[in-house]
Parts: C-alpha cells; structure tokens; sequence
C-alpha cells in the first residue's frame, strides 16, 4: 500500500515556490464579504421575526403591535448596516 504521508518532490516544489503575500485572494475576499453580509442582515432578520412574535405572543400581546415594532427594528437595523464602514 502506497504511504500518503511520504514527502514528495512535488510537495517540496510547492514549499519552495511558496512567496508570502504573492498569492491572489479575490475569492477568499468575496467569500468573506458574501458571509460577513449574510451574518450581518439574516441576524437582524431574525431579531426583527423574534421581536415579532415576542410582542404578538405575550399576554395581551397584539399582532398589530408586533408587527409596527418588527417594521421599526428593519428598517432602523437596515438603515444602520448601510451607513457601516466601507472598506
């Protein structure tokens, strides 16, 4: 059976061809822009949804009261991740 963990020379040409900070990044970047953007507006959706049903569900709760308050948490949430830092 052939041992995966030996070295190789192709390995070692890789090692050696290796230059700090010479590699492109583009993906990683939009990957990391894709997922901190996802995180950011799916957390306020659902902090707005939980707002939501919270005040909708309590006792003495009203659909109408959750609703204008879920509506306020969006759009002042939406309105404060817009105006964040643009790199």
């Amino acid at each position: 059976m052939a041992d995966h963990h030996a070295p190789t020379e192709h390995a070692d040409h890789d090692a050696d061809a290796y230059v700090h900070g010479e590699m492109t990044i583009e993906e990683q970047s939009a990957t990391y822009s894709l997922f901190m953007n996802m995180a950011k507006w799916g957390s306020l959706a659902i902090a707005s949804l939980l707002l939501f049903l919270v005040l909708w569900f309590q006792p003495g709760g009203s659909f109408i009261a959750g609703l204008i308050a879920a509506v306020v948490l969006a759009v002042a949430g939406g309105f404060f991740l817009k105006s964040g830092k643009s790199h």
